[in-house]
């Protein structure tokens, strides 16, 4: 499978995971959604910031999945993975968003390299999905090799 991971631009988390700062890309929810259950090793992590171009493609080393998350467990997750999940001097302010969340998803990455940019269509998907899952990114490309198999 492939998927798309949308960053939070201000959080400056896409430069870390070229650079090897960030090797765990964390997911944390309320309800379980994508892509809970629906990621596996050997996948691929296609990383955009939200408004601009994909421009980083990685692969999915391992997975780790949370669920019955508490404050407790939450701080006991942040604090084992923070510095792999790149958030090392952020934790505290990363913990006041996410200790209410019940689930999280660590997706552990390999070989992040630069691609050339390109656009995607989120049609179906939601404006506000941070998250897509498709079983071949081509199906969703904007720059000429849309639904190429």
């Amino acid at each position: 499978m492939d998927h798309v991971a949308i960053m939070k631009k201000s959080w400056k988390l896409t430069d870390k995971i070229l650079s090897g700062d960030k090797k765990i890309e964390s997911r944390w929810y309320i309800q379980k959604r994508k892509p809970w259950n629906c990621i596996k090793a050997g996948d691929k992590v296609y990383f955009k910031n939200s408004g601009e171009l994909v421009t980083i493609k990685a692969e999915v080393e391992r997975v780790l999945q949370f669920s019955d998350l508490s404050p407790i467990k939450v701080k006991e997750i942040l604090n084992k993975y923070k510095k792999d999940d790149g958030i090392e001097k952020e934790v505290d302010g990363f913990f006041k968003l996410f200790k209410k969340k019940k689930y999280c998803i660590l997706v552990f990455l390999k070989n992040p390299k630069k691609i050339k940019p390109f656009e995607i269509n989120k049609s179906g998907f939601g404006n506000m999905s941070a998250w897509i899952t498709i079983n071949n990114i081509n199906k969703i490309r904007k720059d000429g090799r849309k639904n190429k198999k």
